[in-house]
């Protein structure tokens, strides 16, 4: 993980990747908040702390905790001081505290159990009428090297996510793929990575590459078109599953 976190740190910036993530969940982030500013905030698995910044935007205040402590130290080291280490399954704040948490690409590399305890203590420490904004990896066709980086164990689909909110309370309001845009060359490359045998971790660091800038430069606005397209005609596919469940009022 702690590959991961330094790989990750060095490319969320730029990468089209990311770019396409902020551009996919902003508009779940302006739903979840339904208007409403000065929000309570908490990211899940903060990593390098980038996103407590699209949290802070201008809804309010946000938190967020991590697990490694080379994710924090790269948030503390770009400003951000609300961090603290904790693991998901026991989240260090109280019950009720939060308007909003999120939680982007954690679940999918937690044993079974501590999944089922992470979304309880999600679920835990919102308000009533608060939200969730999830989001995970999905689809099992497209499991390659980056699932050896990232300590994938198990990938989505809409039913197996469903099947894990709703039973611990949770209101589904909006779930969506996202990177369909992606899908043909993704399905492609790492059905070639399956059939080669995924790469060890040391070698599949590449997968989270800064391209050359111009290829960089077209997947990103390809990302941004689709970001367009899905909040009014949600993909039937993709590379991840994005969604807003909430707690009852």
């Amino acid at each position: 993980m702690d590959r991961l976190l330094e790989a990750t740190f060095r490319a969320e910036r730029d990468h089209f990747w990311f770019r396409g993530f902020r551009r996919f969940v902003s508009p779940l982030l302006t739903q979840a908040a339904a208007g409403r500013s000065a929000l309570s905030m908490l990211d899940c698995g903060c990593g390098t702390g980038i996103n407590l910044r699209l949290l802070l935007q201008p809804r309010g205040d946000a938190w967020g905790f991590d697990l490694t402590w080379t994710g924090l130290t790269f948030a503390r080291n770009s400003g951000l001081d609300r961090v603290a280490q904790a693991s998901v399954a026991a989240i260090p704040f109280p019950s009720a505290a939060f308007d909003i948490v999120t939680s982007f690409d954690v679940l999918y590399c937690l044993p079974e159990p501590v999944e089922r305890a992470a979304v309880a203590e999600m679920w835990r420490v919102l308000k009533p009428g608060g939200a969730a904004v999830i989001n995970v990896a999905a689809m099992d066709i497209l499991r390659g090297n980056h699932s050896v980086l990232s300590g994938e164990l198990r990938r989505y689909s809409r039913t197996s996510l469903r099947a894990l909110l709703e039973p611990a309370g949770f209101c589904l309001e909006r779930m969506a793929y996202t990177n369909a845009t992606m899908f043909p060359f993704m399905v492609t490359v790492r059905g070639v990575q399956r059939l080669a045998g995924l790469a060890p971790e040391d070698q599949a660091l590449g997968e989270i590459t800064v391209p050359p800038a111009p290829i960089n430069a077209l997947l990103s606005a390809a990302l941004a078109v689709e970001a367009g397209v899905a909040r009014v005609v949600p993909m039937p596919f993709g590379s991840s599953l994005l969604c807003l469940a909430r707690k009852p009022a």
